[in-house]
């Protein structure tokens, strides 16, 4: 594919979204942009967060992972299932009868204004640096297939779609991305499809041809009972469970389009909804891995050193325009859906957590409108330099970077919010910071030394569960004698 033709695929795709925010953006209020005005159809909001939860990370590393890790993905998309049935049963009744436009209101309700300080913390910190991570994959393929050939660098390349993605996110909020997202997870969905199409067309295969190839292949490998390895069935299960209710359940950027949603009913039915085409998607890209593996070893290619870049390597080299064509239009639409959404809910939770814009009555519509959009902006830039700090130092499969970070900055998340729910003590509100940045602390010690304390042992994702554990300890030490 030409630099020019990938060009015109990605500027027609950008087109579509700018007609979605202007048709959206429209007389937004404050309402609309935080809330959507709470009229979002429960069907769109299901869809959409199939690009929030999958990113470009699902669609280049997922399959690439394939060839070390086989099937065992899918472990944790078992436990996804389960983690989902937990945040519609408890989590959503909970926010909808506090009417929270921010989630971590709770904390501040529940233990004190430090609590939902701390929380907001670590949930910035968790997305800022995740929509990097996610971002940076998408913008490097982009950069070394088309701006490397003009010598255009990758920070012009990194701030140009964050502009575009600006544009269309500032004044419309909730209410835009809900559309737009559903837009883009079709055509995420629609990209993984046709891919395996294009492959199997490639290798004479029909659908029984492509189902026997996965099925048979030596990367089809779903469960592993060894309890020394990372991949441990059991292990893998349970963080599952713990990263769904964490990244979706606790997290803000997918909370907050949940509740935009007109009743409690239609959240729950947007989330059973999700779990179900999320477990479907998931299997197919994991499918796409395989058939990419297959193919290359019957065509005798190569299998690049950095296996991010399997997926886009064979498209661009081996498979010929039309998977090209399909490869940039779901890679750009796992771009814009990853990070457009985060720049507004970072700005929700900044402005109402560490700000609380909503405990300042005489403060003018205006002026609130005014200071949104300027931290809309400094959280666009900031975005930027994180993206530029990760390609310097990022070495390893970007999905591992991404859930093992999470394993760090949800950890407080999940205690806090597991105390509050299990607990009936109040805390010493003041000392929740400290208990919060002692627990990944402690969890970082632990990982580097895990193998010699414990007999081999390997730590993988289940850091999250034992980073939870640690700040609900924590929290205990701290509790006060008198019940609520």
């Amino acid at each position: 594919m030409s630099p020019v033709l990938i060009l015109g695929c990605v500027g027609a795709y950008f087109c579509f979204l700018l007609i979605i925010a202007w048709r959206t953006s429209r007389n937004a209020t404050p309402a609309a942009y935080y809330l959507g005005n709470k009229a979002s159809p429960w069907y769109a909001v299901a869809f959409g967060l199939i690009g929030d939860s999958l990113s470009g990370v699902t669609f280049i590393s997922v399959p690439g992972q394939v060839g070390a890790g086989k099937f065992a993905y899918m472990q944790v998309v078992l436990g996804y299932v389960v983690g989902y049935i937990v945040i519609a049963q408890i989590l959503l009744p909970l926010y909808y009868r506090l009417n929270l436009i921010s989630i971590y209101s709770y904390l501040r309700d529940r233990f004190g204004t430090a609590s939902q300080k701390s929380g907001a913390f670590f949930f910035l910190v968790s997305r800022i640096t995740g929509a990097a991570a996610r971002l940076y994959l998408a913008a490097n393929v982009i950069q070394a297939f088309v701006f490397d050939q003009w010598g255009i660098p990758f920070w012009l390349t990194v701030s140009v779609i964050i502009l575009l993605i600006l544009i269309y996110t500032v004044k419309g909020g909730i209410r835009t991305l809900v559309w737009t997202d559903t837009f883009q997870s079709s055509f995420l969905v629609i990209g993984v499809i046709l891919s395996i199409w294009a492959i199997a067309n490639e290798l004479g295969l029909g659908i029984g041809g492509v189902i026997s190839t996965v099925w048979e292949s030596d990367h089809a490998q779903v469960f592993f009972w060894d309890w020394h390895e990372k991949r441990y069935f059991w292990k893998q299960f349970f963080s599952g469970i713990s990263l769904a209710i964490v990244m979706t359940g606790l997290d803000q950027n997918m909370m907050q389009k949940n509740l935009s949603c007109r009743t409690l009913k239609d959240a729950q039915k947007n989330i059973y909804a999700f779990t179900g085409v999320m477990f479907v998607v998931n299997l197919c890209f994991l499918s796409l891995g395989a058939l990419l593996y297959h193919y290359a070893s019957v065509k005798g290619v190569e299998i690049p050193g950095d296996t991010d870049r399997l997926f886009p390597f064979l498209v661009f080299e081996h498979l010929g325009v039309f998977a090209g064509i399909v490869f940039v239009v779901g890679l750009t639409a796992a771009t814009f859906s990853s990070a457009d959404s985060v720049l507004t809910t970072l700005t929700t939770s900044f402005s109402f957590d560490l700000m609380g814009i909503d405990r300042k009555p005489n403060m003018s519509d205006e002026r609130k409108r005014s200071l949104r959009h300027q931290i809309h902006i400094v959280f666009a830039v900031l975005l930027l330099l994180v993206i530029l700090v990760f390609k310097a130092l990022n070495s390893q499969a970007i999905i591992t970077a991404v859930l093992t970070l999470a394993g760090y900055t949800y950890g407080p998340l999940l205690g806090l919010f597991a105390f509050g729910l299990m607990c009936r003590a109040k805390v010493n509100d003041r000392w929740v910071p400290v208990v919060c940045v002692v627990s990944p602390l402690l969890c970082l010690t632990l990982n580097g030394s895990s193998e010699w304390l414990l007999r081999g042992y390997r730590l993988g994702f289940e850091l999250l569960i034992l980073n939870g554990l640690f700040t609900f300890a924590g929290l205990m030490l701290i509790r006060r004698r008198s019940p609520i």
